[in-house]
Parts: structure tokens; C-alpha cells; sequence
């Protein structure tokens, strides 16, 4: 969606414009194209998406991708001064909230052992009934 709201806002602009606004740089190497970085450059790689195979681990690594997102939302509203942008970030960064919240409901279900055939995933694990 991100991605979609740039290409939408971009897709007029002249190469001179592009320069003009400091983005010179990126056209050269991507033309007008969505290329996943970050703000300082940086590409995305599948190193970001982070699993270990163990339920409390993953989870945990979930809920802090939701709350880096919902931090890069903010971020976002506080720089934007578009009111149709800022309509899309703040579904995106409410939808954050919502997944925050729904893999803290599964971490505390997998904890407290209501989700007894997570067992194999978690060894070692003490159950408390």
C-alpha cells in the first residue's frame, strides 16, 4: 500500500522534478520504481522476516515488528501534510495496532498452555495448568 501511495504521488514528476526534491540519487538507480529500503538507503532483505521455529520466540519477534511498524507510521504522520495519505497510514498503522494485539492474545494463550499441541514446537517448555 505504502508502495502504492509513492508510485501514485510519483508517477508525473519529471526527472528534473524527481532531482529537485533530492531524490536524484534514487531515480538514477530505480527511475520512478518502488525499491524496498529503508529511509537511509538501506535494502530490504529477507533477513528482516525472522523466525527461530519456536512459538514464544517467533511471536515475541513478531509483536516487535508490528510495534516498528506502527513506530514508522507514526513517524510518517508526523512528517505528512497530505490529508488523503494520511488517511491510508492511519489504517495501516491502526492495522498494526490490531495485529499487536492479536499475537499478544496468542502468546498469552501458548504461555498459559491453551494451546496444547504447540507443545512439540516448544521443547524444554514448563506448562502451567
Amino acid at each position: 500500500m505504502v508502495g502504492t501511495i509513492i508510485h501514485q504521488l510519483t508517477r508525473d514528476l519529471t526527472p528534473e522534478e524527481v532531482d529537485k526534491k533530492g531524490f536524484g540519487d534514487y531515480y538514477v538507480d530505480h527511475n520512478l520504481g518502488i525499491y524496498a529500503a529503508s529511509a537511509a538507503g538501506v535494502p530490504f532483505t529477507a533477513a528482516y522476516v525472522q523466525t527461530k521455529g519456536d512459538v514464544i520466540a517467533d511471536l515475541t519477534e513478531d509483536l516487535a515488528a508490528e510495534q516498528k511498524a506502527r513506530a514508522t507510521y507514526d513517524n510518517i504522520l508526523r512528517m505528512c501534510d497530505d490529508p488523503d495519505v494520511a488517511d491510508v497510514i492511519k489504517y495501516l498503522r491502526a492495522r498494526e495496532v490490531v495485529h499487536f494485539q492479536r499475537f499478544g492474545e496468542a502468546l498469552r494463550r501458548v504461555q498459559d498452555g491453551q494451546c496444547e499441541k504447540n507443545k512439540m514446537y516448544l521443547p524444554g517448555y514448563k506448562y502451567t495448568k
